[in-house]
Parts: C-alpha cells; structure tokens; sequence
C-alpha cells in the first residue's frame, strides 16, 4: 500500500470536543495522523491542500448503530453502498449489530465484514459480537475469540435475552474481559407484535401498541444486573423519559451504564404516525412530545453521551404493506449529522457539545481511539459547510435506501471532504 499522503486543512474552525479545540486555524495531516495544529512542522511540505475557509473541521463521526444488511440481506443494500454514504456524510466508523445472516458470533463473521469493508476503503466497520450463539439467548458466544476477533462490544440487537439467568451469565462473562454490552432497551412480553407508541394516536388508529413500560422494565432490569455483576452496559436506543431518568440515577450511583438516542427520536413522535407513512414504523416506536423534549434535554447535559443514526435501510417493498405488517426502520446515515445541525440552529444545544455527542462521546462508549483530532490521534476527519442548505430527495441519497420520512425536509450543513486514516474518501464536487 502506498504511503499515506500528507495534506494541510487551511483556514478551518478546527473543533475538537476530546482536545477542548474550538479555533481558526490549521490542520497537518502525515502518515495517517494529525502531525500538527496552527504552524505546520518544520520542512513539512503538503501534497495535498484543501481550503476549509468557512467552513468546519471536525473529527470524523463515530456512529454506534448502522446496519448495513451485510451479509444475509446485500438486496437491500452492502457494506459498499453503506459506508459509501457514511463518507459522504462525515461519519468514519461505524458499529454494525450482530443480527446479519450468519450472526455475528464466530471470529470468521467479524473478519468477513471487516475486510469486506477495508477492501472498499470508505468507512472503519466494527462489528458487534453477539453475547448468544445465533442470538438465541441460550448458549454464551465465544466473547474472547470475538474481542480478538476486532469486536468493541457484544450485544443483542433487537432479540432480547428473555431469560434473566442467561443475561446475568452474560454480562458477568463480558465483565471478565472488560467489554461493554449494547442492551436494547424493549420487553419482548409487551412489546410483541406493536409498532407505535401505546398512547392517543394508537388508540385512534387502531394500532398495535408499545406502552412505555416495555423500555422502562427492560432498563430497570439491564441497570440491576449491571450493579450486580459489575458489567459496564450500554443502551442502544433510548425512546423514553422515564427511561433516561433511570440511568441516570443508576449513574449517579456509580452503575457502570451509558445512553444512546437515534437522531429521529429528537425530531419525531407519535404525532408524525397520522398519516400512516410507513418511514415512520419504528422501533422502538415514536414516543410524546414530552419524551421527546426529555431525550432532548439528556443530549445536552450528557446524561445520554452519544446520537446515532440506528441507520436500518429497506428495499421499497419492505415499506408497502399495511401500516404494522411494515417492517421497523429509517435510513439514517445521509441525516444524522444535517438534524443534528439544525438542533444548533435551533438553539437546543450548543455546537461543541453536539459534535462531541456524535464523536468523542461515541468513541468512549466503545473504548476506541477515534473521534478526536488531538496531535497524534488517526486522522479521521469531517470538513463541513455549515450554511449550505439542501433539500433531502432520492436522487441526492448516496446510500441505496429511501425509506426516510425526511424526503423533502430541507438539511442543515453539507460536508465538503471526509478523511479516513488521512486519506481523502469523499470529497464534494460541486463546492457551494
């Protein structure tokens, strides 16, 4: 392989949460790293110079929930269209659940997607092992093989271990080899066969319903096992008010337990399930206005540390039956960063703090050197037109799904490069 190139990001505002940078100035980039900020170092000499005047630098964005239907579902969409459109929108790494065809529980999956993605070379792919063998929740997996096999954390998608014994074992065998659990916060008990939020517009349109006690009692249970046995857990996917209250309260204990939020839960809600529009089938479902505003108050005190897409991209027929025969899911990496935009704009939350929930604070979840531009760090980089407005349609989705409810919905922000490992992997022709 061809060394890495050396290039120089000029006239930048250089933010970097993890480094507590927020400056004018410059970035120098050789042999993958960030070599220096401000004063290139002595005799350095960039092959490459882009011009970031007006417009932002950031670390690359660390996403903790992309699915990428690779392998066992390619006809939706593949690790190469996917991270393709990871690139495109700022976003370097991304975790990918364990419930592809085969799962994710034997060391040769875990290769397979992360070769598979290295070969294209658009974005970093963590795989996240499975804490069952074929997500049973039976038999434990192989959770030393997985680590060394390049997984950050285990988990469980969205097949949650019913048995409280099993789940105990887990965690306590993940706490050996210190390795965070992604618990998905949902009873399968009462949240069998629902697909919206038990509530006014459920009830109205005769929906099957998901009451919020479906999150609440799974968190409850994920955060005593976790102060039982010590584990370190993540919930992937907070829809609740009642939920984030628990953790936090877990934390202030001193439970080892963080927090996520995909980014439509803090633009969404039951309101938007009237008109039937499957883009808006979901799970967990669209909650009140009320949990939305409480989602979007952890964000901002970091009470949830981390915003992700929980990008689940769909062929056109997945979308097409009634209403809760839909299967669940949005195609998210193309808005993640552009919604998160506008909650600056709308002042909800300030832009530092923003950018480190969608870097530094989903890089720590996960333990990994990734979402920070200090000197010496990998140079994964996100150069961003914050004033660039554009309107979001099929045709300007990189990604191969649609199945967005944001179809039509004007963006905020538009990045003009993105870096992996110091290498340029997206680079906007049309610079506005």
């Amino acid at each position: 392989m061809a060394s890495s190139p050396k290039i120089t990001i000029r006239n930048g505002r250089l933010i970097d949460p993890a480094s507590g940078i927020d400056s004018q100035t410059d970035l120098h980039i050789a042999e993958g790293r960030v070599a220096a900020i401000g004063a290139a170092p002595s005799g350095f000499q960039p092959d490459r110079t882009l011009d970031a005047s007006g417009r932002l630098v950031l670390p690359g964005l660390v996403d903790l929930s992309a699915r990428l239907r690779e392998p066992g579902h390619e006809h939706k969409a593949t690790i190469a269209s996917e991270t393709r459109a990871a690139a495109a929108s700022g976003i370097t790494t991304l975790c990918c659940p364990p419930d592809t065809q085969p799962v994710i529980d034997t060391p040769a999956v875990a290769q397979l997607i992360q070769q598979t993605a290295n070969r294209n070379g658009y974005a970093r792919v963590l795989p996240i092992g499975a804490l069952t063998r074929g997500l049973k929740g039976e038999t434990l997996a192989e959770m030393a093989a997985l680590k060394r096999a390049g997984c950050p954390a285990l988990g469980e998608a969205e097949r949650p271990i019913r048995s409280t014994h099993v789940l105990r074992r887990a965690l306590e065998y993940a706490a050996s080899f210190a390795m965070p659990v992604f618990l998905h916060p949902l009873d399968p008990e009462l949240s069998a066969d629902g697909c919206a939020h038990e509530g006014r517009i459920s009830a109205r349109l005769g929906l099957p319903a998901i009451p919020e006690a479906a999150e609440t009692l799974a968190v409850a249970r994920g955060l005593a096992l976790a102060e039982q046995t010590g584990a370190r857990i993540h919930f992937r996917g907070l829809s609740t008010a009642r939920a984030v209250t628990l953790l936090a309260e877990a934390r202030r204990r001193g439970v080892r337990a963080s927090g996520d939020v995909s980014i439509h839960q803090l633009f969404l809600t039951e309101d938007d399930l009237a008109g039937l529009d499957a883009n808006c089938h979901l799970l967990p479902p669209l909650r009140t206005q009320a949990d939305r505003e409480a989602l979007r108050a952890a964000v901002v005190n970091g009470d949830l540390e981390a915003v992700c897409s929980d990008h689940q991209p769909h062929d056109a027929d997945a979308k097409l039956a009634p209403f809760p025969e839909t299967d669940p899911g949005i195609a998210a990496l193309e808005t993640l960063l552009p919604l998160a935009l506008r909650l600056v704009e709308e002042g909800v939350i300030g832009l530092p703090e923003m950018i480190a929930r969608l870097t530094q604070g989903p890089a720590g979840v996960i333990d990994q050197p990734y979402g920070r531009l200090g000197i010496g760090e990998i140079a994964d980089v996100c150069v961003l037109d914050p004033e660039a407005r554009w309107t979001l349609t099929p045709e300007t989705l990189v990604g191969r799904a649609g199945n967005t409810p944001f179809i039509g919905t004007e963006m905020h922000g538009r990045v003009s490069w993105t870096l992996l490992g110091g290498r340029v992997v997206f680079e906007r022709v049309e610079q506005d």
